[in-house]
């Protein structure tokens, strides 16, 4: 008996080991050529692709994306706004959007620039003990012009259970994280690691003060960010669990 009960145990912590660990992906630092030419200083997003089962998935990851873009120095046209305007224009579904003249909806707002972001991934799995709930996303940029300017695919994954000691106290968190997973607060990290981080992400808008002025990023320097914002996401997943339980 004891031999089942400390092959269950480590199963567990098998899947526990394997929910917390994100995709990393090995890049090379990218080629702004194109981007600098374009120079963009304002961001129009239009509604997003999902292939999420979660038909809230769009709306809420709509929410999540205006704070880094703005952050990082662009003027973002309201995210509902422009999704209303699309829709009293007949391009209510996101797919029809996205295969679109891009010339003609920078045309429609007169940005500078047009960001697609399809949901790769907007799920929560359960295994044993264990709920983790994964967050990736893809962009890709597009000039007025429609000459593509960065494109971007991240991923994140959290589970609670490894935060906590004990199969009970995993088993509970593992239930309410498969109950109601946190997607916002990956969603958010995934956004701000996308958009800021050092060699891959979008340079520093009109509105930074780093505008034209970024020294060259070392590779190490993704990796730290990388590091950062997975441990801001387990923090904020956790003060959410924790808000939920109190609840």
């Amino acid at each position: 008996m004891k031999q089942y009960l400390k092959l269950f145990a480590l199963g567990a912590m098998l899947a526990v080991l394997a929910g917390c660990a994100s995709k990393v992906r090995h890049h090379e630092q990218k080629d702004y050529t194109e981007f600098r030419k374009a120079d963009p200083k304002s961001v129009l997003v239009v509604p997003v692709v999902s292939r999420s089962v979660d038909v809230d998935a769009p709306d809420y990851f709509l929410s999540t994306i205006t704070v880094p873009l703005a952050e990082r120095g662009y003027y973002v046209f309201p995210v509902n706004l422009v999704k209303h305007v699309l829709e009293d224009d007949g391009l209510a579904d996101a797919n029809l959007v996205h295969s679109s003249d891009t010339s003609k909806l920078a045309e429609m707002f007169g940005t500078d620039a047009v960001l697609y972001v399809t949901i790769e991934r907007w799920d929560s799995k359960y295994a044993v003990v264990s709920t983790v709930t994964t967050v990736e996303l893809s962009y890709v940029l597009k000039s007025a012009e429609g000459q593509e300017l960065w494109t971007r695919k991240e991923q994140l994954a959290y589970d609670p259970a490894a935060n906590q000691n004990g199969l009970i106290a995993m088993a509970i968190a593992s239930a309410i994280e498969k109950a109601k997973p946190n997607y916002i607060p990956l969603a958010r990290q995934v956004n701000s690691t996308a958009i800021a981080s050092a060699s891959l992400g979008l340079p520093a808008g009109p509105y930074d003060a780093q505008y034209r002025a970024e020294p060259q990023a070392q590779p190490q320097d993704t990796r730290r960010e990388r590091k950062r914002a997975k441990k801001e996401a387990k923090r904020e997943a956790k003060k959410e669990a924790q808000r939920q339980q109190s609840e």
